[in-house]
């Protein structure tokens, strides 16, 4: 079970969602082929941006701040630990959700049709 931290984190994050999160959000929370995403996630020590727990599938939205070596280092060592842990992740940056918002939903469904196969 999650401890209490990132369930509070989570609970923030859900009402402080940046403006790409809220865009995806909109087209997750469909249910694109019937899969159920849920939104700020908590995940062990960490709170994913989205995740569909029945296929472990995990979608983080990065912004600006993640180019800077210290972040990066983080990042990988998040994406690390959620894929020991059985997670698929996928990282797109803010500006892909705004400039080629089909393209991205079209490459998450098709990560998902495959996790699904498994």
């Amino acid at each position: 079970m999650a401890s209490r931290k990132p369930i509070a984190t989570a609970r923030r994050l859900r009402k402080d969602m940046t403006d790409a999160e809220c865009k995806l959000w909109s087209l997750l929370r469909q249910r694109p082929e019937g899969l159920k995403f849920r939104r700020q996630h908590p995940i062990g020590a960490y709170v994913a941006d989205f995740a569909c727990p029945d296929i472990g599938l995990i979608i983080e939205l990065d912004g600006g701040q993640h180019n800077l070596p210290a972040h990066q280092l983080r990042d990988q060592r998040r994406t690390e630990w959620l894929e020991s842990q059985g997670w698929h992740v996928l990282r797109f940056w803010n500006t892909q959700v705004f400039e080629a918002p089909d393209m991205l939903g079209d490459q998450i469904l098709q990560i998902a049709r495959t996790l699904k196969q498994r």
